[in-house]
């Protein structure tokens, strides 16, 4: 039954900018996401810390499939191995799961870099599908943020 309620999924995402410029926006230059991608993420506000310090706290305001939502988590950035993590606090993703982090791993390629991207969730029951709609908009902010890094 525990199988049914924790889970995680995974993509890979090919990028234009180098593992050092995706990176650096990740952990320093994220109140600029609704500039790149302001179809998703409409703004983003700094709720405790800063934009730079691992363990700050964010809050996002972004619309999936036409909804708006709110989003409070925790920044933990691993400067060593390229790692920005989401620890999701609050917001209206906690309707349907109890658990909800998204993770992105930056590696360096010869050109440009690649992300992994992970979501890990936990539902509040078993019913609750798996979190693909917020799979798939964490695909679509890396590639536009993608764009408009390349572009800076």
């Amino acid at each position: 039954m525990a199988d049914d309620i924790k889970g995680q999924l995974e993509s890979e995402v090919e990028l234009k900018a180098t593992a050092e410029q995706f990176f650096s926006f990740w952990k320093g230059q994220i109140h600029q996401a609704p500039n790149h991608t302001p179809s998703n993420i409409q703004a983003v506000h700094v709720h405790e810390g800063d934009w730079e310090t691992s363990g700050s706290i964010w809050i996002f305001h972004y619309t999936i499939e036409g909804k708006p939502g709110i989003f409070k988590e925790r920044v933990e950035v691993d400067e060593d191995n390229k790692i920005v993590k989401f620890i999701g606090l609050e917001g209206d993703v906690f309707k349907i799961y109890k658990v909800y982090n998204g993770i992105w791993h930056i590696k360096p390629k010869s050109q440009g870099c690649s992300a992994k991207l992970i979501l890990e969730y936990e539902k509040l029951n078993p019913s609750v599908p798996a979190p693909h709609i917020y799979m798939d908009f964490m695909i679509r902010i890396t590639k536009e943020i993608d764009e408009g890094v390349v572009k800076a």
